[in-house]
């Protein structure tokens, strides 16, 4: 169960797309994947000080061919720490969740478009071991 309680989200539309979200670093469904993450979508991080930049495909290919944080036994801790609506078709989301034994909290630039939600950029970074 996601905790909201840090944040107040009114569109029903956009609560889904962060639980499937989860769902998908959780589960690795990717028929789920590619309900959430724009086909033009970027992952962008800079663990040790080097900037990795990986377009929707590479992220995919990365996603589906690991061992899932489900079948590793990791606990989930689903948090949604901030979100801000900036209009209609734009929100930026800081969620918080636990895999491979890290701590990671991401900013997930959404996009309303087609008639849904999107995840059009994710930058990430390792906060924390999980307990």
């Amino acid at each position: 169960m996601t905790d909201y309680s840090k944040v107040s989200i009114k569109d029903p539309a956009i609560i889904r797309l962060l639980e499937d979200y989860f769902d998908v670093l959780h589960f690795q469904d990717m028929e789920l994947f590619d309900k959430v993450f724009h086909k033009e979508s970027i992952l962008y991080s800079a663990q040790g000080g080097e900037l990795s930049i990986r377009p929707y495909d590479v992220y995919r290919e990365a996603v589906a061919n690991r061992q899932s944080p489900s079948e590793l036994g990791n606990n989930r801790a689903d948090v949604v720490l901030m979100f801000d609506q900036i209009s209609e078709t734009l929100a930026v989301v800081k969620p918080q969740l636990e895999m491979f034994g890290g701590v990671m909290q991401d900013y997930l630039n959404i996009v309303f478009l087609d008639n849904q939600w999107w995840v059009m950029a994710k930058m990430w970074e390792k906060v924390g071991e999980s307990n």
